[in-house]
């Protein structure tokens, strides 16, 4: 297996610390480096100091069933020769305090001799949920939380959403023009956007567990839904919303790598040759009918959580977009608008008509970007 750099190669680990808050965002920096590796783990970055604040170790959290980031640091450390004696650590979340795949991280700072242990946010996971930060106080080391919270649980937000919501969080992305329009009244919508803006949507494509899409927009684009413009160590799982099992066999989204997951509102036994057809592609089938033989939307978040998912990018039609908001199951808005004009045709999400402006969709800016030649925006539901 490829060594995997414990400090990116974008930049140089400084080193010595001044100040707590520095420490605490270079570890931040270090569990960014999870993305598309961890899954379906947190992500969490992990760094040692001495009492004059040299950087001792540092890690992030590996692929699941490897080492977590508070391992990499002690290990890191033990490599570079450096003991461990009366150090502090700083980590982007709670160290774990129960046997997983992996023994508890609490154990492995008690047994190194940390004298100190700062956590920019309690682990939202029931089996943890303040028992690490109580083993560590037990065991005679001082222990903060709550420096960089926000950064560290938004880094986590999906992580987050599964351990409490029973579910991933959902991001939809969407590619308009600048009057709102995502395809051609013929179907046409390849590209609305221009090349940065493409590559941008696969760093988001990158953050999560799984890529959603529906069978219009596997009939209309047919997509591969995986990671190409970015690097990635591991590939999403594709997953496709199609009630009546219409998902052609030679469909682009079926080749490797990857797996994909085909939620359909039919028994697969009732199309026995379409289901054998995508059986045979690799595709996994699930039957998920929910009212007028459609797929139950909520049904799917509530499956893909128990299979560990932690954030869902869906990138589909306007009728899937429709059916998502207006069931209230999107949590924040990824869009890119391009600068031109189309005039007639496909909207971003079909839903409505509504009756009155204070029945609108409420939404609340997270922030503004120029991609290239495009603008993105988020929003979180309100």
């Amino acid at each position: 297996m490829q060594a995997i750099p414990l400090i990116p190669p974008t930049f140089t680990a400084p080193d010595r610390f001044d100040s707590d808050l520095s420490a605490m965002r270079f570890a931040l920096t270090l569990a960014e480096q999870a993305i598309g590796l961890s899954e379906p783990n947190p992500r969490v970055g992990c760094i040692i100091l001495d009492s004059s604040g040299q950087m001792l170790g540092c890690g992030h959290t590996q692929a699941a069933g490897q080492a977590h980031a508070e391992v990499m640091a002690l290990r890191d450390a033990q490599a570079k020769g450096h003991s461990v004696l009366g150090a502090t650590a700083y980590v982007t979340l709670e160290p774990c305090a129960h046997h997983g795949r992996t023994p508890p991280c609490c154990d492995a700072l008690i047994a190194a001799g940390l004298k100190r242990a700062l956590m920019a946010v309690l682990d939202p996971n029931p089996l943890v949920a303040g028992q690490g930060q109580a083993r560590l106080q037990a065991a005679g080391i001082a222990t903060e939380c709550g420096l960089l919270a926000d950064e560290a649980q938004a880094l986590n937000i999906g992580f987050f959403s599964r351990m409490q919501r029973g579910r991933p969080f959902v991001r939809l992305k969407i590619a308009a023009s600048l009057d709102g329009r995502t395809a051609l009244l013929n179907g046409a919508s390849q590209w609305i956007t221009a090349a940065a803006a493409r590559a941008d949507g696969h760093a988001w494509r990158k953050r999560a567990g799984a890529v959603l899409t529906g069978i219009g927009t596997v009939r209309d684009d047919d997509p591969r839904l995986d990671v190409r413009l970015v690097d990635t160590t591991t590939q999403p799982l594709r997953v496709v919303i199609d009630s009546r099992l219409e998902t052609p066999a030679d469909a682009r989204l079926l080749a490797p790598p990857g797996q994909v997951l085909i939620y359909c509102a039919v028994p697969p036994d009732s199309r026995p040759e379409a289901a054998a057809a995508l059986r045979a592609a690799g595709a996994e089938l699930v039957c998920l009918a929910g009212p007028q033989a459609k797929v139950d939307l909520l049904a799917v978040l509530a499956d893909l959580g128990r299979r560990g998912i932690n954030e869902l990018h869906i990138e589909a039609g306007h009728k899937l977009n429709g059916s998502l908001l207006r069931e209230g199951l999107v949590d924040e808005l990824l869009v890119y608008l391009a600068p031109k004009l189309l005039g007639q045709g496909r909207e971003m999400a079909a839903f409505g008509p509504l009756e009155s402006l204070a029945d609108a969709l409420q939404w609340r800016w997270l922030d503004c970007a120029v991609v290239g030649e495009d603008l993105r925006l988020r929003a979180h539901v309100r």
